[in-house]
């Protein structure tokens, strides 16, 4: 399967609703661990997090530190890797409450919209402050690591 790449917040929701459009006819296969629901619902938290507050999160320790740091011009540009988790927090991450794919999709269209239209005023807690098109391609990056676990059947 090629590599997902969405240049648009817009374009992230598109697929986002294609996902769950395919998921109502069928169930879609995975190569994750959560349910479709899961990840957009996870997103969606994520993308909200630097307007609402994020939790606390565990200092990583200095060398991980300067390898984020090395490593945020890739991760903005390229991708992101599956399999990083939160040190010392329960399944690895946050955000990831299980429920129904439109949920996850109504959750996921309102933040992408909300950062679309405005700016985060919070620094991101890894990479400190960013621009706005910073935490745009953030999160589509970060879109593209987890739609990208699933197989579109349209």
């Amino acid at each position: 399967m090629p590599r997902l790449r969405f240049e648009t917040l817009s374009a992230a929701i598109a697929y986002a609703e294609q996902l769950v459009a395919a998921a109502e006819r069928a169930p879609l296969a995975s190569r994750g661990n959560w349910s479709l629901g899961q990840a957009l619902g996870h997103l969606a938290y994520w993308a909200n997090a630097p307007f609402d507050g994020y939790p606390a999160l565990p200092k990583p320790p200095l060398p991980m530190r300067m390898l984020i740091k090395l490593l945020r011009n890739r991760i903005l540009n390229v991708g992101m890797t599956t399999g990083v988790k939160l040190p010392g927090v329960p399944g690895g991450t946050y955000g990831t409450d299980d429920m129904p794919p439109h949920e996850g999709l109504a959750r996921l269209r309102s933040a992408f919209t909300r950062i679309d239209q405005r700016d985060p005023a919070m620094p991101n807690p890894v990479f400190g402050p960013m621009t706005h098109d910073e935490w745009k391609k953030l999160n589509l990056r970060h879109a593209e690591l987890h739609l990208g676990m699933f197989e579109r059947a349209i």
